[in-house]
């Protein structure tokens, strides 16, 4: 992905976020819908032991 791209993600849709390269990234997550707690988020692999 480049600058000002976007990417939509499906209910149940694994996924995982990672910068390979050497300049920072901003990621700006945005939530649509009727319910936005956290409660419902399901960890399947967590390499920082949340």
């Amino acid at each position: 992905m480049t600058v000002g791209d976007s990417i939509d993600i499906e209910i149940g849709d694994l996924h995982r976020i990672e910068n390979i390269g050497s300049n920072d990234v901003i990621f700006i997550e945005v939530q649509t819908g009727t319910y936005f707690g956290e409660d419902d988020i399901e960890r399947i692999e967590d390499d920082f032991g949340r």
